[in-house]
């Protein structure tokens, strides 16, 4: 599987994974930089995605129930539409981030969250 860079299409992750959550928590756990990152409608549900760069990552409609995204970075990451129910964003950076339709029910803030638009 890969990832794509969501403007010039060029593979910046690619791994043997058996699915998109996997792959995803493979390359975050590696440390590799997602910033740009198409994973528009990917499935990441329950996903460990703590300290994940997403920066300027396209994340519409993706399925991020139960994901963990403690301490991320989200910053200009475009969320419209996307399941965040029961997500955790405890500390992640959401400045400049496009909530749009987004599902927040029980999706866990936390004081230091940074802004969203």
């Amino acid at each position: 599987m890969k990832i794509h860079h969501r403007y010039t299409g060029a593979v910046i992750y690619e791994a043997g994974a058996e699915s998109m959550a996997e792959l995803v928590m493979e390359a975050v756990r590696l440390r590799a930089d997602l910033t740009n990152a198409d994973l528009t409608y990917a499935n990441l549900t329950g996903a460990n995605l703590t300290y994940a760069n997403l920066t300027y990552a396209d994340l519409t409609g993706a399925y991020l129930t139960y994901a963990d995204l403690t301490n991320a970075d989200l910053s200009n990451a475009n969320l419209t539409y996307a399941d965040l129910t029961n997500a955790d964003l405890s500390n992640a950076n959401l400045t400049g981030a496009y909530l749009t339709g987004a599902y927040l029910t029980g999706t866990v803030l936390g004081e230091h969250s940074k802004g969203a638009q």
